[in-house]
């Protein structure tokens, strides 16, 4: 078992600007808090001036820039003096390859080509000829700006190394006998001779599969497990990986004490592997439980104004085969071509035209044994439903995918993993705009709210299987933060007002892409009141996401100075600012009720709970990089002291009440771990019972309220109760004991929404 078993954890996004010294100092705050672990970015070197630490350059050290050896030293100090365990973030599949000379790996690949020691470390097809870089500006005099310089290539602030015996002669002349090319940016999706992450140039992928890779790359950080500084391992992105239960159950073997979890994304319904891990980062919990506070019966007129707002009826199936063959067939082109190459029967464009629909129509990120063949056999169906003119090519490459030894079979699924992440969470997820709080990493926007019994089933089967999975709210990734989402879920309990409010904004101030409209003024009420140059980056990134009206490759200036024009009209047009800034007032109040719901389920429920920094107050967080932003730590700090002096804050803007949940619920889990070692929903009678989302966790009764605004209109609680498991029980939020069989929900949630009792004795 860890040294430390994980209880809760804290996600700190360790960078520089708020290095290992600066998290060292949190950890006496994290303690009162009630979290056992610091939860942290990756501590390993990357590339110089990283804000994420996921272009990791160097698995030998501690990343300089966040304080080295001595900073890591200095927080596991810390830790251990406020008790506390440490969870590290590492990333098998690929290393940041952005600055050659930061990667003393990859340098060395480019100095000697195959004969590097470092040939066998990435997934290069050197088959197509020199590894290509995609740097260059795309013009056809760009490599006239190359130099020689210091025995190396230079171009701009590019470096470069020569091989040994390359060196004389010009710039050009010297380029030429590179094991590398020097490329234009845009040659890079669609010619690129390396495997990637995603369609990210600047990541390559890593051949974690051979033993000697798998050993370079990771024995630092099993060094710090195997001497107890380290408890638990966050694994990024296993789909990516060419064997993903092959390299876990080597990580497995070599940290079988470890806590375990991986990023690995469950489409609806999707189960997670056997593999020999604890659980995921959580993304599952974070789709069911935002869902229990969103009103289903709104769906029908969500759908409608969608249609009427972009003028045509959305397919959401259509749409996402439509971004996901996109993203096969331009952003992974490069990819694509590789798989084809491997198909030599098959004529080279019908084959990237067959793998591409088949990743389009594949389910779920990647297909893993028993349900695998069913997702391919389902996607071929789908293929060739499409495409029947492609029956034959289809039924060729899907036979060759069904053997498990076929190079072809091995390599198709790192490609529908990036697919569908471009194709979904990276472009439909900015086009389909029809209730963007469902439109979350892990999230089936279709699939509008979430029942109470489904939301039971779903719990009461992760504490069977999964009892020590994550669950999250907030992560790095998501595309809003959860009280955006909270506030965003009550525009379904008023989906008539919404209609008419936005109806008449987007009147007021036009612009071309309806949908994109849409997204951006649920985003502004979800999120208000919220800086302005926050709202223009977040709307510059989202129109270039959809890559509808404009794209990070071909910006449409005219359509982006329309869309900053609609962003600017929400500050400077009294008529818009007043009717955004009063409809966003008038939500905030249940969106705080539904936050703190959505809150307490999600720390009480089974699985080990994250809280994602600076979440413990409310907070208005969009995509990164905004989520990334500083946190005030001392206004937290303050606040938790306040409560702990006997504070009992109202529900308002100071966020007090958020805090004082989350410290409440998470100090009960680790201080009684005997109360959290049960789920059993609990039945709620009466008027408003569908109000009410209750559960018993083996002594510890969690209450929250749902749909606010409905549960208001009807009357509120009036005589709705809910049977107690004991006799007695007090509020760890409020101090009250209710006493008897059956508690009035008027009387116990009064003061806050949401309740959390434990027994009196």
């Amino acid at each position: 078992m860890p040294a430390k078993p994980v209880t809760a954890t804290y996600r700190v996004q360790v960078r520089p600007g708020f290095d290992l010294d600066a998290t060292a100092d949190l950890a006496g705050y994290l303690a009162d808090l009630g979290v056992t672990h610091l939860y942290s970015a990756p501590l390993l070197a990357a590339a110089p001036g990283s804000a994420h630490g996921y272009d990791v350059v160097d698995h030998r050290q501690v990343n300089p820039e966040l304080g080295g050896e001595a900073g890591r030293q200095r927080l596991l100090r810390a830790l251990r003096d406020a008790g506390l365990g440490l969870v590290v973030d590492i990333v098998p599949n690929h290393a940041g390859v952005a600055v050659p000379a930061a990667n003393p790996a990859w340098w060395d690949l480019l100095r000697r080509g195959r004969e590097s020691a470092y040939a066998g470390w990435f997934d290069v097809d050197w088959q197509r000829g020199r590894l290509l870089l995609p740097v260059l500006a795309d013009t056809p005099d760009a490599l006239d700006d190359l130099k020689l310089a210091d025995g190396e290539l230079r171009y701009h602030e590019h470096r470069f190394p020569v091989a040994d015996g390359t060196g004389d002669g010009t710039a050009r002349e010297v380029h030429d006998r590179q094991h590398y090319e020097l490329v234009s940016w845009r040659r890079g999706d669609a010619e690129l001779t390396y495997r990637r992450f995603f369609a990210v140039s600047s990541l390559a992928g890593l051949r974690v599969e051979d033993p000697d890779v798998f050993a370079a790359t990771h024995e630092l950080i099993l060094a710090w497990a195997a001497a107890g500084e380290v408890d638990g391992i966050r694994v990024d992105h296993p789909d990516g990986l060419r064997d993903p239960a092959g390299y876990l159950a080597r990580l497995r073997e070599a940290a079988p004490d470890a806590w375990l979890i991986v990023e690995k994304i469950l489409e609806y319904g999707e189960e997670l592997p056997g593999w020999p891990v604890d659980g995921t980062t959580g993304y599952d919990v974070l789709d069911a439980v935002g869902g229990l506070f969103v009103d289903g019966d709104a769906e029908a007129d969500f759908t409608a104004l969608d249609t009427r707002l972009a003028g045509r009826a959305t397919s959401w199936a259509d749409l996402t085969h439509d971004t996901k063959l996109g993203a096969a067939t331009r952003l992974l082109a490069a990819e694509l071509t590789r798989l084809a190459a491997l198909a030599p029967d098959v004529d080279p464009d019908v084959a990237r035209a067959a793998l591409a629909e088949l990743a389009a129509a594949f389910a779920v990120y990647r297909g893993y044994p028993p349900d695998g063949a069913r997702h391919l056999a389902n996607a071929r169906a789908e293929a060739g439903r499409r495409r029947p003119d492609l029956t034959g090519a289809l039924d060729a490459i899907t036979r060759r995918l069904r053997d498990p030894d076929d190079e072809l079979a091995r390599r198709f699924p790192q490609f529908t993993g990036a697919v569908m992440a471009k194709g979904v969470e990276d472009t439909a997820y900015y086009r389909w705009s029809r209730f963007i709080a469902l439109n979350e990493v892990g999230g089936s926007p279709t699939y509008f709210g979430t029942l109470p019994g489904r939301f039971h089933r779903f719990a009461a089967a992760r504490h069977e299987r999964w009892p020590a999975s994550m669950t999250t709210l907030s992560t790095h990734d998501t595309k809003r933060g959860e009280d955006v989402r909270a506030r965003l879920a009550v525009l379904a309990e008023l989906p008539q007002r919404w209609a008419d409010a936005v109806t008449g904004w987007m009147a007021a101030v036009p612009l071309p892409d309806a949908a994109l409209a849409h997204l951006l003024w649920q985003t502004a009420v979800g999120a208000w009141p919220i800086e302005r140059e926050r709202l223009h980056a977040y709307a510059e990134k989202a129109a270039r996401e959809a890559a509808a009206s404009t794209s990070w490759t071909d910006p449409d200036p005219a359509f982006e100075r329309a869309m900053h024009a609609l962003v600017d009209a929400m500050y400077d047009d009294p008529a818009v600012t007043e009717g955004l800034a009063a409809f966003a007032a008038e939500i905030t109040p249940p969106g705080w009720s539904n936050s703190l719901g959505q809150k307490l389920v999600q720390l009480a429920m089974p699985g080990v709970p994250d809280t994602y920094q600076g979440t413990e107050l409310w907070d208005n967080s969009l995509v990164d990089p905004d989520n990334r932003r500083p946190v005030d730590f001392a206004v937290r700090r303050e606040l938790l002291a306040r409560l702990d002096a006997g504070w009992q804050p109202a529900v308002d803007e100071t966020g007090a009440a958020k805090l004082l949940v989350v410290s409440r619920t998470l100090r009960a889990r680790r201080d009684h771990p005997e109360l959290f070692g049960d789920y059993q929903p609990l039945i709620v009678h009466g008027p408003a019972a569908r109000h009410a989302v209750a559960f018993d966790r083996g002594g510890a009764v969690a209450v929250a309220t749902r749909l606010p605004l409905r549960l208001a209109a009807a009357g509120g609680w009036r005589d709705t109760t809910l049977s107690l498991p004991v006799k007695e029980m007090s509020c760890l939020f409020t101090g009250r004991v209710y006493s008897g069989s059956q508690v009035r929900l008027v009387d116990l949630l009064t003061t806050y929404p949401v309740a959390l009792l434990v027994p009196t004795t």
